[in-house]
C-alpha cells in the first residue's frame, strides 16, 4: 500500500486518458479478432513468449537466441498476420462518430437491407410479408413461427420467401435490430371495409397494425407492388426511394422518441 500511494500521487490525468486509449484500442481488436482464427494466433504468440520465457530461466540459450530472433521482429510478423483484422479495426475506427463522419444507424442499414430484398421480390412478383416491431409486443405472433435472431440481410429476408422455403407463406418479424422469427401468422383484419382485391398477406398485414403500432412492408404476389400499412392504412411504394422514405418516416421517428424517453428516465 505504501508503494502504491506514491504512484497515484504522481499520476497524472494525462496518464489516465493513456491508459484509457490504448484499452479502447485493445478492446476493439479482441472484438474484431473474436471467433476468428486470428485468436488461435494469438493464443500461439502466447505460447511461444512463455516458451521464450523457459528457455531464458532454464539458459536454453540456442532456443532462446532463436525465439529473440522471432520476436525482433514481431511488429511486421503481426502485419503480415493479422492485416484484415488490422483493416477492420482501421475501418471500425474511421466510422466512429467522434471523428466527426456521421455512419449510418442500424435502423437505416436495416432499412436499406429491406428495401433491397422487396425491390428484388418484387421483380420476380414473390410474395413477401415484413413485419417491423415497435413499442406493442408481438411475442404472441413471433411464437407462431421459426426463432432465427437472425441479422437482418437483404439475402436472408430473399431466400426465406422463396416458394421453395417452407417459411414462405408466413410473415417475418424484425425486432431489436434482428429477424426474430419467420413463418408466422398474424390475425387476419375483420374490417368490413377491406377491398376485396386483397389477399390474405394484406389483410394480415392490415390486421396486425389495426392491433399494434407495428409497421409491415407487403409485396404482392400477383402485381410485384410494395406496400408500406401503418395504423390501418396502406401507402403504395413506387420505387425504392419512396419505400426507404415511408420506412424512415414511421420507424425513426420512433427511434428518436424511444432515445428522448431513455433521456428523460436517466
Amino acid at each position: 500500500m505504501k508503494d502504491l500511494l506514491p504512484f497515484l500521487q504522481n499520476l497524472r490525468a494525462l496518464d489516465m486518458l493513456d491508459v484509457l486509449a490504448v484499452s479502447f484500442i485493445v478492446y476493439r481488436m479482441l472484438l474484431i479478432v473474436q471467433g476468428t482464427r486470428a485468436v488461435q494466433m494469438l493464443l500461439g504468440l502466447g505460447a511461444m513468449a512463455m516458451l521464450w520465457w523457459v528457455a531464458d530461466i532454464y539458459e536454453l540459450h540456442a532456443l532462446s537466441w532463436l525465439l529473440q530472433l522471432f520476436f525482433d521482429y514481431l511488429f511486421i510478423l503481426i502485419i503480415v498476420l493479422f492485416q484484415d483484422q488490422i483493416k477492420s479495426a482501421l475501418a471500425a475506427f474511421g466510422g466512429t462518430k467522434f471523428l466527426g463522419k456521421n455512419s449510418k444507424s442500424k435502423l437505416d442499414q436495416q432499412i436499406e437491407e429491406v428495401v433491397a430484398a422487396c425491390q428484388a421480390l418484387s421483380r420476380e412478383r414473390t410474395g413477401a410479408l415484413i413485419v417491423f416491431e415497435k413499442s406493442h409486443g408481438l411475442l404472441n405472433y413471433s411464437l407462431t413461427g421459426t426463432r432465427l435472431d437472425a441479422r437482418v440481410h437483404s439475402d436472408v429476408l430473399y431466400a426465406l420467401f422463396q416458394t421453395r422455403s417452407p417459411l414462405h407463406d408466413g410473415a417475418v418479424i424484425i425486432f431489436n435490430g434482428k429477424i426474430q422469427s419467420a413463418g408466422c401468422f398474424l390475425p387476419l383484419s375483420k374490417s368490413g371495409e377491406v377491398e376485396r382485391h386483397f389477399g390474405t398477406r394484406h389483410r394480415a398485414a392490415l390486421g396486425v397494425t389495426e392491433v399494434s403500432d407495428a409497421v409491415v412492408v407487403v409485396v404482392s404476389e400477383e402485381t410485384g407492388k410494395v406496400q408500406i400499412c401503418h395504423e390501418g392504412i396502406f401507402q403504395v411504394a413506387v420505387d425504392e426511394n419512396a419505400l426507404r422514405k415511408g420506412l424512415r418516416q414511421r420507424l425513426l421517428q420512433y427511434e428518436r422518441g424511444q432515445h428522448e424517453v431513455a433521456g428523460v428516465h436517466s
